[in-house]
């Protein structure tokens, strides 16, 4: 990394912390009796400021801390860099490595014998369980930040690999609510709008999935005033999204029609060779999901006749017929993997970040009262965090009287009228 510009990744980080209150108050509570002293903590998630800030703090609350990425094309090499420089934490990653290189990574992360893993997509989980189990008798605990990681988990819980207890970030009100809703729509449809230069209002946008990522979508598109199609499998949550004010199609509908498809869904080929063939000249598609798979970017090069990069991380895949569709950052992940994407706002990851450091420290605290398997993250550790943030807006909150406090847990009539 001789030709990366250190010192932009340094005012990056600089940049990040200062709009990342709630981690400079966890740096000052940690000084005086850090709670991870001792423990080699790994980081696997997407390389760029905010997590940078993230792992400053990880180090600062007394953990050795060895990170890699959860996405080759989300890491930004300048502040792999300034990490590196910093005592107390090692990294290993590069944007764009391939396969073979991706894995090397993990697998020298996993060298360092880590003892807790904060995951995205339960990627460094997975390959530790898969390529080197004895270290998982050493493993603490893991917290996952994300829907697909929750899922693998689970899978491996059942599978009878999971021999230790993770805390499902991912599931927590505060990166449900705020992360995924307000984080996945507002960076997503900025990253789109930076790497194609095209306007959103007026425009057919179809959003597959309706979980949390895919409200947030949806939302924003519309508050960006685009006419927003939802697709899903699930039947009430396309009932929500009829309710929310959306039209619900099939994809096969939408495809049809549509200006701007995002996948929001953790699922396979969600738009595939039979939607491709419906579609209009000059469609965009893009992904906003963990994994490259939902959009199928190798049957759509299959179909095409020529590709062009008509812009920078936007691949256009001219058919037979002439009509031309236009795949983002190859299907991987719009907010970050697109050339100019920076990934959610750092308010945002300032709250996810902390929710995720948090938890760790109730886990590793409680480890012994813990079984293993997927657990909720305690309901006051997320309050917590959301106190944190609001005492840094300068917010103030009402209390409960007594009188309220007695009223909340009564049941008899007579103590209810008292």
């Amino acid at each position: 990394m001789s030709d990366v510009d250190i010192e932009l990744g340094h005012r990056k980080l600089a940049w990040a912390r200062q709009h990342m209150p709630i981690h400079a108050r966890l740096r000052e509570r940690f000084s005086a009796q850090p709670p991870l002293q001792g423990l080699t903590v790994a980081v696997c998630s997407h390389l760029e400021a905010k997590t940078g800030v993230f792992i400053e703090t990880l180090a600062a609350a007394g953990a050795e801390v060895v990170f890699t990425g959860s996405e080759p094309g989300s890491t930004q090499d300048d502040v792999v860099a300034a990490l590196n420089e910093q005592p107390g934490i090692t990294g290993f990653a590069r944007r764009g490595a391939d396969e073979g290189e991706f894995r090397c990574y993990h697998m020298s992360v996993l060298d360092r014998g880590p003892q807790f893993i904060l995951d995205d997509a339960a990627e460094l989980t997975a390959r530790m369980a898969g390529d080197r189990p004895e270290l998982l008798a050493s493993l603490v605990g893991t917290c996952e930040q994300t829907t697909t990681g929750v899922r693998r988990l689970q899978a491996m819980l059942k599978d009878g690999v999971m021999d230790f207890p993770s805390y499902a970030v991912n599931d927590s009100p505060m990166k449900r609510y705020f992360d995924n809703v307000h984080g996945t729509g507002e960076s997503t449809l900025a990253n789109i709008a930076v790497a194609t230069n095209l306007l959103f209002a007026g425009q057919q946008v179809v959003v597959a999935g309706y979980g949390y990522c895919g409200r947030g979508l949806a939302e924003k598109a519309r508050g960006w005033n685009a006419q927003v199609t939802v697709t899903e499998v699930e039947p009430r949550r396309a009932l929500e999204a009829h309710m929310n004010g959306f039209r619900v199609a099939s994809m096969a509908e939408a495809a049809a029609y549509g200006d701007i498809f995002i996948t929001a869904t953790g699922n396979p080929e969600v738009i595939r060779r039979e939607h491709f063939e419906r579609m209009k000249d000059g469609v965009v598609l893009a992904n906003a999901g963990h994994f490259n798979v939902e959009i199928d970017a190798a049957g759509l090069a299959d179909m095409a006749e020529s590709l062009e990069e008509c812009r920078p991380g936007l691949l256009a895949h001219r058919m037979p017929d002439g009509r031309r569709l236009n795949l983002l950052a190859e299907g991987r992940l719009a907010n970050l993997a697109a050339p100019t994407a920076m990934g959610h706002p750092a308010e945002v990851m300032d709250q996810t970040f902390a929710t995720q450091l948090m938890a760790a420290v109730h886990l590793v605290a409680h480890r012994d009262a813990l079984t293993p398997g997927v657990h909720a993250v305690p309901d006051a550790v997320d309050r917590e965090v959301a106190a944190i943030k609001l005492d840094t807006l300068g917010i103030a909150l009402d209390r409960l009287t007594q009188r309220q406090e007695a009223f909340a847990d009564a049941w008899r009539l007579a103590d209810i009228q008292a």
